[in-house]
Order: C-alpha cells, then structure tokens, then sequence
C-alpha cells in the first residue's frame, strides 16, 4: 500500500459547545500520511477480512458516524484530550482546556489487508497512521488524532496518535476501552480522574531534593565521542523478535541463579528480558570494556506514592529513571547482573524519591534541555541511542480484546519509531 494509492475523503464536522459538556471533532483530508513523532503512543487495530460483505459503503458510513458520535461523547468525560498544550516559559507545558477538539480521518485505499503481510512493523504501514505536523506552533496541535482507513477487501484499521505529554500508557488505554464501550451503545465504565494537584501539578518545590537524578543528566557518549551528532542523524529500524515461553523461562532461570539471596525476590520477566536486550545491544554495536551505558526505564509512579494515586487516574504518572553500567561488565557478567542493575533503580523509586524528583524539576530555571517532545531527528534534549537504550513494557497493559462493535482485532499493537519489539 503507497502513499499514490490512498485516498481521503472529507465529511463535515462535528462542534460542541464547551469544554465540560461536549468537544469539537475536526474531520480532514489528508493526501499523504507520514509517521509520527517519538514522543507520541500511535497504536493500530486491524480487523478481519471476514467483514468484506459486511463492510458495504453505506454500512462502512454507519461506523463512522458510530466512531464519530461515540468519540464525541467518550470526550465528554476525558475533555483534556480535547484542549491543547501551550508554552509558559521556562520550558514549561500548560494543558488549555479550550474544547478546540480532536482530528478524525477517514481514508480508503484500493489495498488489501494481505498487503501487509504478516503485520510486522513497516513503511506499508505508515499512510494508516495519522500525521503530526510538528513544523505547526504546538498550541495547534490536537492531542489525540485519530484516522479509520477502509481497505478495498472489505478490511479496516483505526489508528490513533496521542500525546505522550498529557497521557501515558495506562491513561491512553482506559481512554480507548471507554470509548470501544461507548461506541458498542455501553455506559462509561469507570469515570476518569482529572485532577493533576494530586500529582502537585501547578504548585512550588516543597523541600530541596532529597535524591541525586541522573536521570535528568545528559546520557553518556560514545567513549572519543564529543557529541552525539552522528548517532541522532542514523536511521530507525524497526525488527520484531518473538521470544517463546520456554526461551524467556530459561533467561529467568539463568539470571536468578546469581541473585545475592534466595530470599530475595526473582527477577521479573521485565528485569530479565530488558538485562538481555540491554547485553545483546552492547555486544551488536562493539562496545568497548570502558564504554559507560545507560537504560531509560518507565515506572509507573500510581502505586508508589503516598496515598497511592486514584486507580482511574488520568494523565501521565510515568517516572523515567536509569540503570547505569560499563558495557564490559554487562557482557561478561551474568544476565542477572544487568536485572541486578535494572532492579536498582526500580526500587529506588519511592514516595520520598519521586517527590524529590518533582522537586528537583519544580526547581529548575528552564526546562528546555530535559523536553524531549521532538527528539527524534532532533538535535534537542536527551538520546538514549547507542551507547545508550530505552526498553518500555506494554506487558500489563489491557491492549487486546478491544471491540469497537466489530469483533475482536487480527492486530493490535504500535506502529511508530521504535528500534525494537518483541513479543511473547
């Protein structure tokens, strides 16, 4: 499927009044879709080609409008997907919730979903995929873009952008599930929580920081490196690399079998199979012994404050933090060193240490150098490419099974700039 070959349509608007009681939902027409920023969660769901009869022009009409309509009311209650990030100075984001509203896309393509294959990452994919216009002031920028694509078989795919600076994973998701619901002619499941002073959004620094974050230094360079220039200029690929039970069973066995105490608790499926992607990476791009290393690691920070966060919570709760090592112990210390590292800096995620680090950002001048909004093909804020790597788990996140009013999905999962997937 190419770019020549897909075609848009425009169908009208749908406006609300206000920010509380409904949203405005811009429809577009796009002539070429490209992929989007690092900094945004794109996901696609594909569906079977058992839905050719089905998908009759006028009913395909009637999905639409469902997804449509039913969009319109799911940001009734999440209404900040609606709005739109604004600077302040100082590097500092304010989410405006202004109802300005969300882009829906509707595109056909002469394609069929046999084109793509078996569904493994690709540039086929991209034109499904709604495009972020990123040369735009960020004030107008819609947070959630969402574009539904008819193939030529009777096929679809529903594909959705949104800001990874509003809503992180858990956030994205509920979202979703709410609106799938929604759109089966459900009630809302679970309202979602909104208020940010939980997490002290908007106030001072409290304290000093109580915590030294690397995290928000500069990642290490290539040891005769003085930039990073040539790393952030490569190319992404994208591989998939499926790890059965029995292979990810002997990974665990073999990283636990070097852990300080038996008392202790294993190392996780994601301490090990994030320790063996972290190994494996320095040994494909020829690390020197000396070379220092650094692992961006996402932990969710809901549980671990005091109080713990509403379960509903809605915004982005995600603390990044980092294990560090020389690429020469990696590679020739067992794989339950790397977990032993990455279990390090898990751990040390406390209530007392993610209000420091809320401190220690609250504290600071200007952000601008620690905004990586626009990273890719940046030459602004930090790179955890080579020496460096980022491994995110999607492993508990309720991402399969969602129904539109369709049926279940062939395919569910992200299409973006990501070096590696794999799957289980």
């Amino acid at each position: 499927m190419g770019d020549s070959i897909c075609k848009m349509r425009m169908l009208g608007g749908h406006t609300g009044s206000s920010c509380e009681d409904s949203a405005t939902i811009s429809l577009i027409m796009v002539v070429k879709l490209n992929c989007v920023s690092v900094r945004t969660t794109s996901v696609t769901l594909l569906h079977s080609e058992e839905l050719q009869d089905f998908l009759l022009r006028r009913i395909y009409f009637k999905f639409f409008g469902t997804l449509r309509d039913s969009l319109s009311l799911a940001l009734v209650h999440f209404y900040p997907l609606a709005g739109r990030l604004r600077w302040i100075g100082g590097g500092r984001l304010v989410l405006d919730c202004n109802a300005i509203g969300v882009e829906l896309i509707e595109a056909e393509t002469e394609s069929k979903l046999h084109h793509l294959g078996d569904f493994s990452p690709s540039p086929e994919f991209e034109p499904l995929i709604p495009s972020v216009n990123y040369n735009k002031p960020i004030h107008e920028l819609p947070l959630l873009l969402v574009q539904l694509t008819k193939f030529s078989c009777g096929g679809i795919s529903l594909s959705m952008s949104i800001s990874h600076a509003v809503v992180d994973g858990q956030s994205a998701l509920h979202f979703i599930s709410e609106w799938a619901g929604l759109a089966r002619g459900e009630p809302l499941c679970a309202v979602p929580f909104l208020d940010r002073t939980v997490l002290r959004a908007g106030g001072p620094p409290r304290a000093c920081p109580r915590f030294g974050h690397t995290q928000f230094d500069h990642p290490p360079l290539l040891v005769g490196q003085t930039t990073n220039d040539g790393e952030r200029k490569k190319k992404t690929t994208v591989a998939v690399l499926k790890l059965t039970k029995t292979q990810v069973e002997r990974l665990k066995s073999k990283a636990n079998e070097g852990r300080a105490s038996e008392s202790s608790r294993a190392y996780t499926r994601y301490e090990v199979i994030t320790g063996h992607i972290w190994r494996s990476a320095c040994k494909a791009r020829g690390h020197v012994s000396e070379q220092p290393t650094m692992l961006g690691v996402c932990v969710d920070s809901r549980n671990r404050v005091q109080l713990p966060l509403p379960p509903k919570y809605f915004g982005n709760a995600v603390l990044d933090v980092v294990a560090t090592a020389r690429s020469g112990e990696l590679m020739s210390k067992p794989i339950g060193y790397a977990s032993s590292r990455i279990r390090e800096a898990i751990d040390k995620v406390t209530n007392e240490y993610i209000n420091s680090a809320i401190d220690f950002l609250k504290s600071q001048p200007d952000l601008s150098q620690l905004q990586d909004l626009h990273a890719l093909g940046s030459n602004n804020g930090p790179f955890y490419g080579n020496p460096n790597i980022g491994v995110t788990s999607w492993l508990t996140l309720p991402i399969y099974g969602l129904d539109f009013g369709w049926g279940k999905e062939v395919l569910y999962g992200t299409q973006g700039p990501m070096t590696l997937m794999v799957t289980l």
